[in-house]
């Protein structure tokens, strides 16, 4: 239903990649979420839809964090990372990603 709204060729570039850290497997194992990091002007009704269309499976919601960059330091030049956006996929109840048998 979604996916008609928005273009194929958008909705590959909204998901730029999977999270993979401790907060995302606790996430994921507890309230049985996904976290991606998405492009910069992704809206939650896109996300929801470039899931379902690239993983075949139903979003129930979507949770989206911005992360400001960290202030870094080398000598006396500061500088700061890139700002990045996190969308929270919950599945529906039976639905899951497995990103290491799809990655064979």
């Amino acid at each position: 239903m979604n996916a008609i709204k928005y273009s194929e060729e958008r909705l590959m570039k909204v998901l730029l990649a999977p999270v993979i850290s401790e907060k995302a497997t606790l996430v994921a194992e507890k309230n049985e979420q996904v976290v991606f990091r998405i492009a910069s002007d992704a809206t939650k009704p896109e996300v929801k839809a470039a899931v379902e269309l690239l993983f075949k499976v139903q979003v129930e919601s979507v949770q989206v964090a911005n992360r400001q960059g960290k202030t870094k330091r080398s000598g006396k030049t500061k500088g700061r990372r890139n700002h990045t956006r996190r969308a929270f996929v919950c599945l529906e109840p039976g639905q899951e990603i497995n990103f290491t048998e799809e990655a064979k």
